[in-house]
């Protein structure tokens, strides 16, 4: 007669790794999780690989871990007392991830006049939770078609105005007569056209 089995920790979809004493104040690894929580495995580890901090390498590791955790370590089935099937490593997103505080440690540092200050070496326990999401979308990519050249940028096309039409015979301007007279009522028929 044992004790009853414990259920499970994550769901059948589900796989998660945990580091413990990771000696990073938990505040300083909450602002780097925070960063990735919600996020696809993938994207979580190439935002990780460019974060400067400390807690960033080993957040890296405990995703990494749970990741191969998803793919080999999975739990027997309570139904069918089988191994549950492998996990698909490119559809895994980061749905859960917390960092709880752990144990500290005290030391002393001397001060003026005989006094000692306390100094807090903070640790902390890193938890991420991974489960098996639809197909990450990928970026439609347009074709180059009206207007557009392959490279997306905009064509111009200059246009070209329209040769202007001979003038016709009644638009034209009248010819001066040989005589004076008759040169002012052409122009003032023209004006009234």
């Amino acid at each position: 007669m044992g004790k009853p089995a414990s259920p499970p920790k994550y769901r059948e979809n589900q796989a998660g790794a945990t580091a413990k004493y990771v000696r990073v104040p938990p505040r300083k690894a909450r602002l780097v999780i925070n960063a990735i929580r919600g996020k696809y495995v993938s994207d979580a580890l190439a935002l990780l690989k460019f974060v400067p901090n400390f807690a960033a390498r080993a957040i890296e590791d405990v995703v990494r871990s749970a990741m191969a955790n998803a793919e080999n370590g999975r739990p027997m089935s309570p139904e069918t007392n089988k191994l549950l099937p492998p996990l698909n490593v490119d559809n895994l997103k980061v749905v859960r991830a917390f960092v709880d505080e752990g144990p500290r440690i005290k030391r002393l540092q001397p001060r003026a006049q005989g006094r000692a200050y306390r100094i807090l070496k903070r640790m902390c326990h890193i938890t991420v939770v991974l489960e098996e999401a639809p197909p990450k979308p990928r970026p439609v990519r347009r074709a180059a078609g009206r207007g557009r050249s392959a490279t997306g940028v905009q064509r111009v096309t200059a246009k070209i105005p329209a040769p202007a039409a001979a003038p016709t015979q009644e638009a034209q301007a009248p010819t001066q007569p040989a005589d004076g007279a008759g040169a002012k009522e052409q122009t003032a028929q023209v004006a009234a056209e």
